[in-house]
C-alpha cells in the first residue's frame, strides 16, 4: 500500500492518524508545504520501506521512534527546519540505504551509531550545524557508500578519515567543503574509488601541498579546494587527468608555474587559479583547452606576455588575468573570444593600443583594462558593444576625446576613464548623466559638465575668423534647414502607415550610436519577406536578417494579436538579457512600441534539433554527436538552475528549442514562458502557458506547478527522443503507452529494439552495448520519472553524461573492430 502525493500543495500539519495506516509501504509527501512536527505515531508503520517528507516546513526534532521502522530503506527529511541532534536510535535501521538529513538545523556530532547502517549508499548531512570530528574509521562501515555529503557544517579535525573511505569502492561524490577541517590532504586520497568524480574540500583550513596522488583518480571531474591554506606548486601529474572538467584552487598560497602541459586537460571547462602566488608564463599549451569556458588567473605573479592563442578559445565566457605582471601588447585580433561576456586585464604592465577587434565581441558586458599603459584613443569599434554594462579604462595613457557613442550604450551603467590624457567636451546623456567626478578626474584637458566642477568649453575660433563666419553661417543654416525639411518629409511619408511611437522604444535597441529602428529591421529582412522566414511559433514569426553593420541575426517578431504575446516578449527579454552561457541563445537587441515588438537574437545557421531528428531529409547525427548535444543542453539548464544568480526555469524544453551555430554547438532558445524563482522558492504556480504536450512534467500539466525538476522531466523525455528517434507524440504511443514506458519495457536487455534505426549503422556506437546504451536510457528514465523526488538534479545529469561520453570514447579508441548491432 502506498500514499504518494509529491509536489501537491497540501499545507497544514502532518496528521498523527497516518500512524493508523499500518499497511503502508511508501509514504511520499515531498514538497507539499506541510508544517509542524513529525508525529511520533509514524513509528507504528512497521511495513514502511520509504518515508519521504523532504522539502517541507517541518520543525522540531527527529522522533527517535522512527527507529521502530526496521523495514525502512529510504528516509528523506532534507530541506526542512528540523533541529536537535541526530537521534542515535537511527542506527537501528539496518536496512537503510538512503539517509537524507541535509539542509536542516541539526546540531551535535555525527552519531557513532550510524556505523551500524552498513547498507548505506547515500548519506546527506550537509548544510546543518553539526560539530565535532569525523570518526577515523568512518568509511569502514559503509562498503556500499556512493555519495557522501558533509559540507556546510562546523566539523573539525583532520582528514585521516579519508583513509577509511578507500574501502568505499563505489564512492562517486565526496563533499566536505565549508567546515573547519585542518591539516594536510593526505596522499592516500589517491586510494579512493576510481569512480570518484566529485571531490570538494574548499573553505576549510587545510595546509600542505596539492596531493599529486589525486591524478590516480581517473574519473575525477571536479576538484574544489578553494579558500584553504595550501602551498607549493600544482603538480605536473595533474595533466594526466583526462576527465577533469573543473579545477578550483583559488584563494590559497600556492606558487610556482602552471604545468607546461596543462593543455593535455582536454575536458577542462573551468580553471580557477586566482588569488595565489603562481608565477612565470602562461603556457602556450593552454590553446589546446578548446572546451574552456571560465579561466581566472588574477592576483598572482604571472610575468609573460599573453599568448595570442588564448584569444582563439571560442567558448570562453569569462577571462580574468587581472593583478599580475603581464607585459607587452595585446594581439590585434582578439575577436576569437566570440562568447566572452567578462574580460578583466586590469593592473598589469600591458601597453600599445587597445585593439579595435574588441568591438567584435558583441556579447561583452564587462571590460576592465584599467591600470596598464595603453595609449592612443578609445577605439571607435566599442560602439558595437551594445550589451556593455561595465567599462573601466582608468589609469592608462589614452588620448583624444571621449567618444559620444558611449552615451548611447543603453546598458552602460559604470564607466571609469579617470587618469588618462583625454581632452575635449564631456558628452551629455546616458552614462554621463550620473557619472561621478572620480570617474573623470585626472584628465586635465576635459571641459564641460559644470556640475562636476569642470571648466566650460571655450570656443576655439580665432577673432579673425568672425568676419568670415558672419557670411558663412547664414548660408550653412539655410542649406541645413532645407536638408532637414527634406529628410523629415521623406521619413513622414515612409512611416506614415507604420504609426510607430518612438517614445516607447524598449531598452536594448541601441547598436553603437545608431538607433535600431523599425526601418533597420524591415530592411534587414526585406520587409519581413517570407523568403527570410525561419519559423513560426505560438506568439509570432522568426526571420533571418542582415543588419547594416553586416551582422546576420534572427529577428523574432511578436504577433501582438495573440493573447499572451506581450507577456511572452517581456518574460523572454527579462531572462535572456541576464544570462551568459555558451549554450544559451543570446539576445542582442530589442525593439518595442505600441504596435510592434521584436527581439534580435543570435543567428543559428544549422537549424534546430527537431529538424535534424525528424525532417524528411535524413540528417546524420552519430552517436557521439547526440551525446555532445545532450551534454550541451544539460550544461545550459544546469547554469539556469544552479549557477545563475537567480533560478531560471525554462518550462518548454523540446527539440525545436535547441538550435545550432556554425560549429554545431547546441544553444537552448525560446524563453517565452520561462519562470524565475525568487528567494527560497522551490517551485512556482502558473495558470497559463503550460508548455508543450509530451514534454510537460505531470505536476506541471495537471497542477501548473513547475520547479527545477519539471525541466529535468522535459530533459529526460528529450534524451529518450534523441536516442530513439521517436517524438513523445508519435502515433504509436496510444492508451497507456508513452515513450518512457516503451523505453522502460526495453530496458535493459532489448534496448536495440527502441534505438534509432540510423544509429544501427553507426558501428562505433555498438561497442559494449550494456556499457553505453544502458546508462543513457537509465538516465532518461530517471529524469522522466513521474515523481519529482526521483529525478536527478541537472548538476548530476551533466556529470553522468560526461562520464558516459568518456567511457564511449575510451571504448571506441581501444576497440579495433566493432560488429554492427544485431538487427
Amino acid at each position: 500500500m502506498a500514499l504518494s502525493l509529491p509536489s501537491v500543495s497540501l499545507q497544514g500539519e502532518l496528521s498523527p492518524y497516518l500512524g493508523n495506516l499500518t499497511f503502508l509501504s511508501l509514504l511520499n509527501l515531498t514538497n507539499t508545504s506541510l508544517m509542524g512536527e513529525i508525529p511520533a505515531e509514524l513509528g507504528k508503520l512497521h511495513r514502511l520501506k520509504y518515508l519521504l517528507l523532504d522539502q517541507n516546513y517541518l520543525i522540531g526534532s527527529i522522533p527517535s521512534v522512527l527507529s521502530n521502522l526496521t523495514s525502512l530503506t529510504t528516509l528523506k527529511l532534507s530541506y526542512c527546519n528540523l533541529t536537535g541532534n541526530i537521534p542515535k536510535e537511527l542506527g537501528m535501521l539496518r536496512d537503510l540505504t538512503h539517509l537524507g538529513l541535509g539542509s536542516n538545523k541539526l546540531s551535535g556530532p555525527i552519531q557513532a551509531s550510524l556505523q551500524n547502517l552498513s547498507k548505506l549508499s547515500f548519506l546527506s548531512l550537509g548544510a546543518n550545524q553539526l560539530s565535532g570530528s569525523v570518526p577515523a574509521r568512518f568509511g569502514n562501515y559503509f562498503p556500499a557508500m556512493n555519495r557522501l555529503y558533509l559540507s556546510l557544517n562546523n566539523l573539525d579535525g583532520n582528514l585521516d578519515f579519508l583513509s577509511s573511505l578507500s574501502n568505499c569502492r563505489q564512492l562517486q561524490v565526496l563533499d566536505i567543503w565549508h567546515n573547519n577541517f585542518t591539516g594536510i590532504i593526505p596522499d592516500h586520497v589517491g586510494n579512493l574509488s576510481t569512480k570518484l568524480f566529485w571531490f570538494t574540500a574548499g573553505h576549510n583550513r587545510l595546509t600542505g601541498q596539492f596531493p599529486s596522488t589525486l591524478s590516480n583518480l581517473s574519473s575525477l571531474y571536479w576538484i574544489y579546494l578553494t579558500d584553504n591554506l595550501l602551498t607549493g606548486a600544482l603538480p605536473e601529474s595533474i595533466t594526466a587527468m583526462q576527465n577533469l572538467g573543473r579545477l578550483d584552487v583559488s584563494a590559497n598560497y600556492m606558487s610556482g608555474p602552471i604545468p607546461t602541459q596543462i593543455g593535455m586537460l582536454k575536458s577542462l571547462d573551468r580553471l580557477y587559479l586566482d588569488r595565489n602566488k603562481f608565477s612565470g608564463p602562461i603556457p602556450d599549451s593552454i590553446q589546446n583547452l578548446s572546451r574552456l569556458e571560465y579561466i581566472w588567473l588574477s592576483y598572482n605573479d604571472f610575468n609573460s606576455t599573453i599568448p595570442a592563442s588564448l584569444f582563439q578559445l571560442g567558448k570562453l565566457v569569462e577571462l580574468n588575468l587581472s593583478c599580475n605582471s603581464l607585459t607587452g601588447a595585446l594581439p590585434s585580433d582578439v575577436s576569437g573570444l566570440k562568447q566572452a561576456s567578462y574580460i578583466d586585464f586590469s593592473s598589469n604592465l600591458l601597453l600599445g593600443s587597445i585593439p579595435e577587434s574588441f568591438g567584435q565581441i558583441i556579447m561583452l558586458t564587462f571590460l576592465n583594462l584599467s591600470r596598464n599603459s595603453f595609449n592612443d584613443s578609445i577605439p571607435d569599434s566599442f560602439q558595437a558593444l551594445a550589451n556593455l554594462d561595465y567599462l573601466d579604462l582608468s589609469y592608462n595613457n589614452l588620448s583624444g576625446t571621449i567618444p559620444k557613442f558611449l552615451a548611447n550604450l543603453t546598458y552602460l551603467t559604470t564607466l571609469n576613464i579617470s587618469f588618462n590624457v583625454l581632452e575635449g567636451k564631456i558628452p551629455d546623456g546616458g552614462v554621463f548623466s550620473n557619472i561621478s567626478l572620480q570617474s573623470l578626474i585626472g584628465n586635465d584637458g576635459l571641459c564641460g559638465a559644470p556640475r562636476l566642477g569642470f571648466s566650460p568649453c571655450i570656443d576655439k575660433f580665432k577673432p579673425n575668423t568672425r568676419h568670415f563666419l558672419r557670411f558663412l553661417l547664414p548660408t550653412l543654416t539655410i542649406a541645413l534647414g532645407f536638408t532637414v525639411v527634406c529628410v523629415c518629409l521623406t521619413i513622414r511619408r515612409k512611416y506614415n502607415n507604420a504609426k510607430l511611437e518612438a517614445s516607447d522604444i524598449h531598452p536594448g535597441n541601441v547598436m553603437g550610436d545608431m538607433l535600431l529602428s523599425y526601418h533597420e529591421l524591415a530592411c534587414a529582412t526585406d520587409n519581413f519577406n517570407d523568403d527570410n522566414l525561419l519559423g513560426t511559433g505560438s506568439f509570432g514569426k522568426v526571420y533571418k536578417g542582415k543588419l547594416s553593420t553586416g551582422l546576420v541575426v534572427a529577428i523574432k517578431v511578436l504577433d501582438l494579436k495573440v493573447e499572451g504575446a506581450i507577456r511572452s516578449f517581456d518574460d523572454e527579454w527579462h531572462v535572456l538579457r541576464m544570462v551568459r552561457h555558451r549554450n544559451l541563445i543570446r539576445i542582442l537587441y530589442a525593439y518595442s512600441n505600441l504596435d510592434f515588438r521584436a527581439l534580435v537574437l543570435q543567428y543559428m545557421p544549422n537549424g534546430n534539433l527537431e529538424m535534424l531528428l525528424h525532417s524528411e531529409r535524413k540528417y546524420y547525427l552519430g552517436f557521439l554527436k547526440r551525446l555532445d548535444i545532450m551534454i550541451d543542453v544539460s550544461m545550459a539548464i544546469e547554469y539556469l538552475h544552479h549557477e545563475h544568480f537567480v533560478v531560471v526555469l525554462h518550462c518548454d524544453l523540446k527539440p525545436s528549442n535547441v538550435l545550432f551555430d556554425d560549429d554545431m554547438t547546441a544553444h537552448v532558445a525560446d524563453f517565452g514562458i520561462a519562470k524565475i524563482l525568487l528567494g527560497d522558492d522551490n517551485s512556482v504556480i502558473t495558470t497559463n502557458m503550460p508548455g508543450t504536450l509530451g514534454y510537460m512534467a505531470p505536476e506541471y500539466g495537471s497542477h501548473g506547478k513547475t520547479s527545477r525538476k519539471s525541466d529535468v522531466f522535459s530533459y529526460g523525455i528529450l534524451l529518450l527522443e534523441v536516442f530513439t528517434g521517436k517524438r513523445p507524440t508519435d502515433p504509436m504511443f496510444v492508451g497507456d503507452l508513452s515513450i518512457r514506458q516503451w523505453a522502460h519495457q526495453a530496458f535493459s536487455t532489448e534496448l536495440v529494439r527502441v534505438l534509432d534505426d540510423r544509429l544501427l549503422q553507426d558501428h562505433c556506437s555498438t561497442c559494449d552495448l550494456n556499457g553505453i546504451l544502458s546508462p543513457i536510457f537509465e538516465l532518461g528514465l530517471l529524469c522522466s520519472s513521474d515523481s519529482p523526488d526521483q529525478r536527478m538534479s541537472m548538476s548530476d545529469v551533466v556529470v553522468t553524461l560526461k562520464r558516459i561520453r568518456k567511457y564511449y570514447v575510451k571504448s571506441t579508441e581501444t576497440t579495433q573492430k566493432c560488429s554492427p548491432l544485431p538487427q
